[in-house]
């Protein structure tokens, strides 16, 4: 079947995409002994030769997506300049390359999604697809009706608004309280920023939901496999929210365009007057 050349590079495990389509745009890959710079150049990675400096690509890996339950004191990146502790220090036994689908800050804790699926990884992401991420959050002091009601329309932010959120208060101690909050967006420390906005700091947060995962019971530290229904319940969700996107698309540019109005019609020329008498006289001369 064929697959676009940057999609083929990416699930090669090589590169990412957007780093495929600027090897090709370079001149850097060549299909079937030619170079190609063409981006939407389909090739059979069956059939196709498919080269990168000359070098042919390794086989296309496994699809593979597990679920970790990251720690605090983590970055949530594979590696890191200042050699804090990372998630990759978690994920022994795990023997191919995976990435992370979002981020967890250092301090914060709870599931995280690693694939070596770059597509699938991209639209889960993406604020249109509207993936939902629910996070159990311990803020100072208790919120008020009004301050819910605000992060449930949307709160200003230095970046700008953000999306609706579904806030529900699971219980309160004397100077404390915690919350759940789901959002669809994905914005840097953005639940802590709300929180911050609407006068509660937050002390602990974990995600304990990402679309149709939950965290459950798996241990603190530990990382475990999806299995095939969850992998296919991720698959689904990216394909039905890229197909309702492709709907509504469609359906706007099936929107007829407005129609013009119809021009006045314009006043009748008011009919030319009867020559004068004068000039009658000089036609009868002249014709005499």
């Amino acid at each position: 079947m064929e697959t676009r050349l940057q999609k083929v590079i990416a699930d090669s495990g090589l590169v990412s995409r957007r780093k495929a389509e600027e090897w090709i745009a370079q001149g850097r890959v060549t299909v079937n002994g030619r170079v190609v710079r063409e981006l939407g150049t389909k090739v059979d990675p069956e059939k196709d030769h498919v080269k990168v400096d000359g070098r042919h690509l390794k086989e296309v890996p496994p699809q593979v997506f597990l679920m970790l339950n990251k720690p605090k004191g983590y970055m949530s990146s594979l590696s890191d300049p200042a050699g804090r502790p990372t998630i990759t220090d978690l994920l022994v036994g795990v023997g191919l390359r995976v990435f992370p689908v979002g981020r967890l800050d250092y301090d914060s804790e709870g599931l995280m999604l690693l694939t070596n699926q770059g597509e699938i990884a991209q639209a889960l992401l993406h604020p249109r697809y509207h993936v939902a991420k629910t996070y159990l959050i311990k803020v100072k002091g208790v919120l008020t009706d009004e301050e819910i009601g605000a992060l449930e329309k949307g709160v200003e932010l230095e970046d700008g608004l953000t999306g609706p959120a579904v806030v529900k208060k699971i219980r309160k101690a004397k100077e404390n309280s915690w919350v759940e909050i789901t959002i669809h967006e994905g914005r840097k420390h953005q639940v802590k920023r709300m929180l911050e906005t609407v006068g509660h700091p937050v002390i602990k947060l974990t995600r304990v939901r990402f679309g149709s995962l939950s965290l459950a019971d798996l241990p603190r530290g530990h990382y475990r496999y999806l299995t095939d229904r969850e992998a296919n319940q991720l698959r689904a969700l990216v394909r039905s929210r890229q197909e309702a996107v492709a709907a509504s698309h469609a359906s706007s540019r099936r929107v007829a365009p407005p129609t013009r109005p119809t021009p006045p019609a314009r006043p009748a020329r008011p009919a030319r007057s009867a020559r004068p008498a004068r000039w009658a006289k000089l036609s009868r001369r002249r014709s005499a």
